[in-house]
């Protein structure tokens, strides 16, 4: 179970209302899984859910192993060094609070535990932090400025993709990253997470309405939430299917779930 993040049988409520009917997906350090949906189906509370969020209630009988660790027991900081990512759907800005600073705080906190891990100087760290930001495009301007202050939806799906390199969780969860961005800041952002992917063997879950996201990220496997619960699965041909048919009428046959 080292490599993969399993749900299973999550159920979880919201003010009292069951939004979530028994979820049951699993995800493999190195693949990239989307989740589409119609509004309302659950899919940002299933995000929201296994980040820890408190307004998010999990039901008894629920769940989610990542590592062989408990997710449900831990605090949402311990969910974190546990190896798991949330990038939001609307990142919050902190004013005052500078992109670099920020970061260094947030790798130090991950990491605490780690002698491995260490830079040996804050000097140290903006350097790499600064490699990491080139290599993904990054305008290196950003890291200067207050968390998100200012900052274009392009802008800010951008630096939590820089996030997530500098983090290096197993796991990821992008909820609806492709959210109010362009065409090129969708290529980019897509282009971030594959790079990430393929060298720090991550497992991606990405949250999205749309084809468009996916036509650069080739996702492996695709599913379909509804009502709570997820009613099919398969390849990128299904996101294609739904893009074309809508959510009520595309019919594929439901891939067997990998043992």
């Amino acid at each position: 179970m080292k490599n993969v993040l399993a749900i299973k049988n999550l159920r979880v409520a919201v003010d009292g209302k069951e939004i979530l009917h028994g979820l049951a997906l699993k995800v493999r350090r190195g693949e990239i899984h989307a989740i589409m949906g119609p509004n309302g189906s659950g899919k940002s509370t299933m995000a929201a859910a296994l980040a820890g969020h408190p307004d998010y209630e999990v039901l008894s009988g629920s769940v989610v192993k990542l590592g062989g660790v408990d997710l449900l027991e831990l605090s949402p900081d311990e969910r974190l060094k546990a190896g798991l990512f949330l990038a939001f759907q609307y990142p919050v800005e902190i004013p005052g609070v500078r992109v670099q600073n920020f970061l260094k705080r947030a790798y130090d906190a991950k990491f605490a535990d780690r002698e491995d891990k260490k830079f040996a100087s804050v000097l140290a760290f903006r350097k790499h932090l600064q490699s990491l930001a080139a290599k993904l495009k990054i305008d290196p301007g950003l890291l200067e400025r207050g968390l998100n202050e200012g900052f274009s939806g392009g802008e800010k799906k951008r630096l939590e993709i820089l996030q997530l390199a500098v983090l290096e969780p197993e796991f990821a969860i992008l909820d609806e990253t492709d959210s109010g961005l362009d065409v090129d800041a969708i290529k980019q952002v897509a282009a971030g997470v594959k790079k990430i992917v393929a060298e720090q063997n991550i497992g991606i879950l990405v949250i999205t309405h749309y084809q468009r996201i996916l036509d650069y990220l080739k996702p492996d496997f695709v599913h379909v939430l509804k009502a709570g619960k997820i009613t099919q699965s398969g390849g990128p041909e299904l996101a294609e299917l739904v893009e074309v048919e809508g959510y009520t009428t595309a019919q594929v046959e439901i891939q067997a779930e990998r043992s």
